[in-house]
C-alpha cells in the first residue's frame, strides 16, 4: 500500500518562508504525478501545485510566483517550498499521488489523486 507522510507544518511569520515535506513509501514510477492541496477550516480543498512525471509543473493562479514544488527522486520525497508567506496560506496540507495517467499528467483536481497523506498544518500570523 502507498503511504505519504507530510512534514515540515507549524506556525510562522507572514513574510517568512517554509519548506514542506513529504516522503512516498515507494517508487511510483515515471507515469506517476504528484501535488500539493491545501485547505482551510470552512473552505475546498485547493490544489496548489503538480508535478508530472517528467518534471513539468502547474500551480494555481491564486500561488503562482510564491511556492515551487519539486521532487527527489532518490529520496521518494515531494517538497513545496512556500516564499513570502501570506495569512491566507494558513492550512492544512496535503500530498497526494496520482497513477496511470502517463508521464506528463498533471493536475490540480483532488478526483484525480489516488493516495493521501494525512496532512501538516501550517499557521500565519500576521
Amino acid at each position: 500500500q502507498v503511504k505519504l507522510v507530510e512534514s515540515g507544518g507549524g506556525s510562522v511569520q507572514a513574510g517568512d518562508s517554509l519548506r514542506l515535506s513529504c516522503v512516498v513509501s515507494e517508487d511510483l514510477g515515471r507515469e506517476s504525478f504528484m501535488g500539493w492541496f491545501r485547505q482551510a477550516p470552512g473552505k475546498a480543498r485547493e490544489g496548489v501545485a503538480s508535478i508530472s512525471g517528467v518534471g513539468s509543473t502547474i500551480y494555481a493562479e491564486s500561488v503562482k510566483g510564491r511556492l515551487t514544488i519539486s521532487y527527489e527522486k532518490d529520496a521518494n520525497t515531494l517538497s513545496l517550498q512556500i516564499d513570502t508567506v501570506k495569512a491566507d496560506d494558513t492550512g492544512n496540507y496535503y500530498c497526494a499521488a496520482g497513477v496511470g495517467r502517463g508521464a506528463f499528467a498533471r493536475s490540480l483536481v483532488v478526483n484525480d489523486y489516488a493516495y493521501w497523506g494525512q496532512g501538516t498544518q501550517v499557521t500565519v500570523s500576521s
